[in-house]
């Protein structure tokens, strides 16, 4: 194939891997987005190659056979399972900004905030090396301050006429199901098809949102269940004993085995990210 040719593919791939870019949140009744999940494994053209990447060391040590896991809960997405290859994972999380600062109620929040998130990543350390960095610039995953975008919902409304159609209405605010925290993911390619040493491979990037208006224990609780969805974690579970239940309950567990057994059979899974374009 010709290097126009592999430039063209490599476009369209792009093209496709953009619709990737869906949310997952805690009080968020289900996924925002899905798309066609063997859009990219039928293509013929060059692929990025669908397999497992060797487990995690710290991760490979872990084993509970009796908690059982909640697998079955997981998405797969259009790249296969999210699954990190390369650690340490490095996290931003957002400093005071000016305007916090220069005012004491602000500055005290923002600080409990960022104490908040700092322990939860502690906590997933010790299962997948976390590294703390300064800069937002290359981040793997990336810790806001903010209020969670509002949710819009399009209902289906029957036409009496045809029962068998429905006809979508105008979007509206969904109502009852406030979040307090999100988490996105963008899949992207980084590499270049001139540079022999650097082929091509998808990347993930993680982003969290995490309102600042809550208790100590509450935003810790909210950061470790992001955490877990940006870690690869792209599901919830059923049990209010698990850190992936998917609502907020009164005394937030820690990571659990049921977890744990779920990110390490995730980490077997075949995916295209952290592959090098073959062609």
């Amino acid at each position: 194939m010709s290097g126009r040719s592999r430039s063209r593919w490599l476009k369209i791939v792009l093209g496709v891997i953009a619709l990737a870019i869906v949310a997952h949140g805690l009080l968020s009744p289900a996924f925002a987005f899905k798309s066609n999940e063997q859009t990219i494994a039928q293509s013929s053209a060059p692929d990025f190659p669908l397999q497992a990447h060797p487990l995690p060391p710290t991760l490979a040590q872990w084993h509970d056979s009796k908690a059982g896991d909640y697998f079955d809960q997981i998405e797969v997405v259009p790249v296969g399972y999210l699954v990190w290859s390369h650690f340490p994972l490095t996290v931003y999380i957002q400093p005071p900004t000016a305007a916090e600062l220069a005012n004491a109620f602000t500055a005290q929040r923002s600080q409990v905030w960022i104490t908040a998130v700092s322990q939860a990543v502690q906590e997933w350390n010790h299962y997948l090396p976390l590294e703390r960095v300064d800069q937002p610039e290359g981040a793997a995953i990336t810790v806001l301050r903010s209020s969670p975008p509002l949710q819009f919902e399009t209902p289906k409304v029957t036409n009496r006429d045809d029962p068998t159609r429905q006809v979508l209405q105008e979007p509206t605010l969904r109502i009852g199901r406030a979040r307090s925290a999100v988490t996105t993911y963008k899949v992207y390619v980084k590499g270049s098809l001139k540079d022999a040493a650097s082929k091509p491979m998808l990347a993930l990037r993680c982003t969290l949102q995490l309102r600042p208006d809550q208790a100590p224990q509450y935003l810790q609780a909210a950061a470790r269940h992001e955490l877990g969805h940006a870690l690869g974690i792209w599901g919830h579970s059923r049990s209010q004993t698990d850190v992936m239940y998917f609502s907020q309950v009164r005394n937030p567990p820690p990571i659990s085995p049921r977890d744990l057994n779920t990110l390490k059979r995730i980490y077997e899974q075949p995916t295209r990210l952290g592959w090098a374009l073959s062609y």
